[in-house]
């Protein structure tokens, strides 16, 4: 392949990698707790694009509900799958047949050392992710800050695997609300358009750049 091909199959292919991540976002605009994916440029890897989560806070939904947490400030809860810590921000939890508190998609969350039990008229988080019960502590939810929000990988159910190194969490519990996704849909809309004309530019580059070929190949058969 010569350089000029693999050039224009270079931006090909980094148009596609970034209209999947817009179409992934725009999916989920209304998924609580959902991080906004950006494809940024990796230089240090032959990959030419690497995806990021962007750590802004969504807006706070308040629904009054006393098992929906939302988190302000980067950080995340730590919940468990089959033994797996994973991270999950969407704080829709509930209470499972065990009286453990679980996510929507039955992961456990780690902290609460006692049943949360199905009473919860006395339950309260405080910012710091005190749980009480009245006045007995029912423990104290595991959250984490990551280094790197770019080692964080996707683990199905809204939850990410992440190996690397933590930082002090910082942020802030609320209870009885929902973080919403922190998508932009004007920025998404944008992102959109850009992304697709510039894909249209490398199509008509490429079709010149056949034309030229084609235009060569018979010159010669000419001679």
């Amino acid at each position: 392949m010569t350089d000029t091909l693999q050039a224009i199959a270079r931006a090909l292919s980094t148009d596609v990698q970034t209209l999947g991540t817009i179409s992934h976002n725009v999916a989920n605009m209304n998924t609580p707790g959902y991080r906004g994916v950006r494809a940024v440029p990796e230089f240090s890897q032959q990959a030419l694009l690497r995806t990021s989560l962007d750590q802004t806070d969504g807006s706070v939904m308040q629904t009054a509900r006393k098992l929906d947490l939302a988190l302000q400030g980067p950080g995340f809860f730590v919940v468990e799958r089959e033994g797996e810590p994973l991270l999950v921000r969407s704080g829709a939890f509930r209470v499972d047949a065990q009286g453990q508190l679980v996510t929507a998609n039955g992961d456990v969350v780690r902290g609460p050392n006692a049943p949360i039990g199905t009473d919860l008229d006395a339950l309260r988080v405080d910012a710091d992710g005190a749980l009480w019960n009245g006045t007995q502590s029912l423990g104290q939810l595991e959250l984490i800050t990551v280094a790197d929000a770019g080692a964080l990988r996707p683990a199905g159910g809204g939850a990410y695997r992440y190996e690397g190194e933590q930082e002090p969490w910082s942020g802030q519990v609320i209870q009885g609300a929902l973080e919403a996704a922190n998508i932009d849909a004007a920025g998404e809309t944008i992102r959109l358009m850009e992304t697709t004309r510039h894909a249209e530019s490398v199509q008509r580059a490429i079709s010149i750049y056949d034309k030229a070929m084609d235009t060569g190949i018979n010159r010669l058969g000419d001679n």
